[in-house]
């Protein structure tokens, strides 16, 4: 789980949890109640599902992969 901070944006969300603001996808459907939220209140609690890194990711220099 992860609770938001006011301010917060999905891009921002996944970079803060995942080091990459590219996994945003993941984060909307594993929360679709919240999929129309641009900007968060503080304090909403968001399912944060564990990913796998991909080839994608595996290619990129280490400081860039997703942690």
């Amino acid at each position: 789980m992860y609770s938001t901070v006011q301010g917060d944006t999905w891009d921002i969300i996944s970079k803060k949890v995942y080091g990459t603001e590219f996994h945003t996808d993941v984060l909307m459907k594993s929360n679709p109640d919240f999929g129309h939220v641009l900007f968060f209140s503080a304090n909403v609690q968001l399912i944060i599902p564990e990913i796998k890194q991909t080839q994608q990711f595996a290619d990129l220099p280490p400081w860039k992969r997703v942690r």
